[in-house]
């Protein structure tokens, strides 16, 4: 499948007519209606009714159209953004996350650097720990803020700061009069998070509860942290998850502190061994101010 495939189709989803699809695309009826055809038979699906001399769009080519939309939006900002790089008129630096740091410091670091230089394109990717240091490696990004300590020469981890555990509970839960401890976590039916890949925050908790010789009872792991508050929300059990989260308010769940030494998730910061950028340094030494603040 080429970009340009779906861009026929695009352009013939929002005409609903070929005629004049392919008068907008500056080419002949015949050759894009052959090239529709192909590409309903390469997606597997039915795209268009025909309905008399008239097209109309089937439920899966409403979803297609809706989200290949979306995707081209993206790809002509990466394009756009690719030239102003390759033009000198901007230099691009990557920061890659856990989506539990999004209720912290990332944030303010976000508005810190935008409004810091113009000239920086500051891109946010979403991923755990372990494809934090292999796209740091490859240079896909240049700082990571992750929850897992991993031992990687070629990689410079920092703890910006150690983050107190809550359990978020559904709000339907009985009132608990004293914060919760050890053994009664483990009794609690936990909702693990994320699933896979591994190790990650997930293996963290895991390890917690083995240092107080305790085994949980997991009851549900997910991928997600929203999928495991909306996993609280429904009863399913509690999850663990750190302080600055509360800021995340649902009215179907509530945070209980844990009253448990040691109970705490990391806050790590990672970036390439001998990178030498001025702008990495201005936002390294940004972030690490905050910490001990």
């Amino acid at each position: 499948m080429e970009l340009r495939h779906l861009r026929y189709f695009q352009t013939v989803a929002q005409e609903l007519n070929v005629t004049r699809a392919a008068e907008k695309l500056h080419m002949a009826q015949p050759p894009l209606s052959r090239q529709i055809r192909q590409f309903e038979e390469e997606v597997g699906v039915a795209l268009f009714d025909r309905v008399g001399r008239g097209l109309k769009l089937t439920e899966a080519g409403r979803f297609l159209l809706d989200q290949s939309l979306q995707l081209t939006q993206r790809l002509e900002e990466t394009l756009d953004g690719t030239r102003r790089i390759g033009r000198n008129e901007k230099r691009w630096f990557g920061i890659g996350f856990v989506p539990s740091v999004l209720y912290g410091v990332l944030p303010e670091l976000i508005r810190e650097l935008r409004g810091d230089d113009s000239q920086v394109e500051v891109g946010l990717t979403e991923m755990i720990t372990v494809q934090q240091l292999e796209a740091l490696k490859s240079g896909r990004i240049d700082l990571a803020f992750g929850r897992l300590a991993l031992n990687d020469p070629a990689i410079v981890q920092q703890v910006v700061m150690a983050e107190p555990l809550v359990a978020a509970m559904p709000m339907s839960a009985p009132p608990l009069d004293s914060p919760l401890d050890a053994e009664a976590l483990a009794r609690q039916p936990l909702i693990l998070y994320p699933a896979r890949p591994r190790p990650s925050y997930a293996d963290h908790v895991l390890s917690l509860f083995r240092a107080q010789g305790l085994q949980p009872r997991v009851v549900q792991e997910a991928n997600e942290l929203q999928t495991a508050l909306g996993l609280v929300a429904a009863g399913l059990g509690l999850t663990l998850v750190p302080a600055s989260v509360q800021r995340l308010h649902r009215d179907d769940v509530r945070y209980v502190p844990i009253e448990v030494p040691g109970f705490v998730s990391p806050v790590i910061m990672s970036y390439r061994a001998g990178d030498g950028s001025p702008y990495l340094a201005r936002a390294v030494d940004w972030v690490m101010r905050q910490g001990k603040a």
